[in-house]
């Protein structure tokens, strides 16, 4: 076991609109499918099919949404025997995405409120024997603090959404992964005051965030690509152009294929050169995880 994926499972239900609507509107749409999401099991997919062995600490509802929510853990090889199934519903996302593919989010927790301190504690062996460690911000603090706390070797976090944490956990991430908007949050959150101006200047968010005590900084910019921040400096890692359709999960793309690269033991540039290009092919199909490429997959250059 090389990577551990302590989070989220959701089934995704995926509606698409010609734009957004707006308060109190009522719009026309298509889709309706259920396919298999949630930032932890997207990353761990995503990590999978880029040849690292992964295994996932989690849990789904006994529900219909469960079989679908794991269609992906299970086709891509992912270690599942950590994955509880308990009396709750499995966690669900309501997805919308308009015609230029940016899309809005609403996340219903469901059985992923399950994956508390006492939870989690029942994997502590298996955590602490991780290379990695990965975790987001969709399962309750007290068990995002509790794998952090079994965590003997590197911790990787997405704090997406940016919800309260344990401070000192947070500062073991190496990198910390988030884009701009988070980034802001994440600051705030640890008591730094973020000026406009510089909630929309990376490389200043960058600086700050290891001003705070992260060693390193991953920060995703779209269709710039990322940033990529030590206290050795800084370095723009630019992303391929491509013709986007569908922006659902992509960053859980690049952060599954970072940590699939650290852990075959690239540098973190490196690592976050390979995941710009699964990030730009991921965003070239509809859906998550069914968007995700496998190592054969032609990747698009820069």
């Amino acid at each position: 076991m090389s990577i551990i994926v302590v989070g989220s499972i959701n089934a995704d239900l995926a509606v698409q609109v010609h734009r957004h609507p707006k308060p109190g509107e009522t719009l026309m749409g298509s889709g309706g499918t259920i396919t298999p999401g949630g930032k932890g099991a997207n990353q761990a997919v995503a990590a999978a099919l880029q040849g690292a062995s992964v295994r996932f600490v989690g849990a789904v509802g006994n529900d219909a949404y469960a079989t679908p929510a794991l269609r992906c853990l299970t086709k891509s090889g992912v270690d599942l025997t950590g994955i509880s199934h308990v009396e709750d519903t499995t966690g669900l996302a309501v997805i919308a995405i308009s015609a230029d593919g940016e899309n809005t989010i609403i996340v219903i927790p469901g059985a992923n409120a399950w994956v508390d301190a006492e939870a989690v504690k029942q994997h502590t062996t298996d955590i602490a024997a991780a290379d990695i460690v990965l975790l987001q911000g969709e399962i309750p603090a007290e068990g995002f603090q509790a794998a952090v706390d079994a965590a003997t070797h590197r911790v990787v976090i997405n704090l997406a959404p940016v919800v309260p944490v344990d401070r000192d956990a947070l500062l073991q991430a190496d990198p910390l992964m988030a884009n701009e908007h988070e980034a802001a949050l994440v600051l705030q959150q640890l008591g730094h005051e973020v000026a406009e101006e510089d909630s929309k200047n990376p490389e200043k968010l960058a600086a700050d965030l290891l001003d705070a005590g992260f060693a390193s900084v991953v920060l995703t910019l779209g269709a710039a690509g990322a940033l990529v921040a030590t206290p050795e400096g800084s370095e723009l890692v630019p992303s391929p152009k491509v013709t986007a359709v569908d922006t659902t999960g992509a960053g859980d793309a690049f952060a599954g294929a970072l940590v699939a690269r650290l852990d075959a033991g690239d540098s973190l540039l490196d690592a976050a050169h390979h995941a710009v290009r699964v990030a730009a092919y991921a965003v070239t199909g509809r859906g998550a995880q069914d968007s995700y490429p496998t190592r054969d997959d032609q990747l698009p250059q820069v």
